[in-house]
């Protein structure tokens, strides 16, 4: 069974503050839970050090590589949890969704974010994490 997830804005909660979706509705037989990717190569080397749009791309390719090996991809994704260290680079997140969403998500249907504030991440140079739910 493949999953049939719809990913609207309904009028009565407006129009969103970026690159997301205000719901999901998911008919599903099996969710993917990915961890908090972070800007890691696969021998855990810190990846963009100090620079966040190289870390926004490190993460959202490491999500790409774990959702590629369960056989899914982009459209499957239901849900982000984003977890910034510093309020200065809401706009970079907001630039780089604007930039990259449309050629992760054809479509336009972006899938709801939260993003938080949080004081710091696993490493102190870590600047972004973001954690996926995907159905399949």
């Amino acid at each position: 069974m493949t999953a049939d997830i719809k990913i609207y804005n309904p009028e009565s909660l407006g129009t969103p503050l970026g690159q997301y979706s205000q719901i999901t509705r998911v008919k599903a037989s099996e969710f993917l839970f990915i961890a908090g990717s972070l800007s890691a190569d696969n021998d855990g080397n810190s990846i963009g050090i100090g620079d966040f749009d190289a870390q926004c791309s490190q993460v959202f390719g490491n999500i790409e590589k774990a959702l590629s090996a369960e056989g899914v991809g982009w459209g499957n994704v239901v849900q982000f949890t984003t977890y910034l260290v510093h309020s200065q680079d809401i706009p970079n997140f907001m630039e780089f969704r604007l930039r990259e969403f449309p050629n992760f998500f054809p479509n336009g249907a972006y899938p709801p974010n939260t993003l938080l504030m949080v004081d710091r991440l696993v490493k102190e140079e870590f600047l972004v994490e973001v954690q996926t739910i995907a159905a399949v």
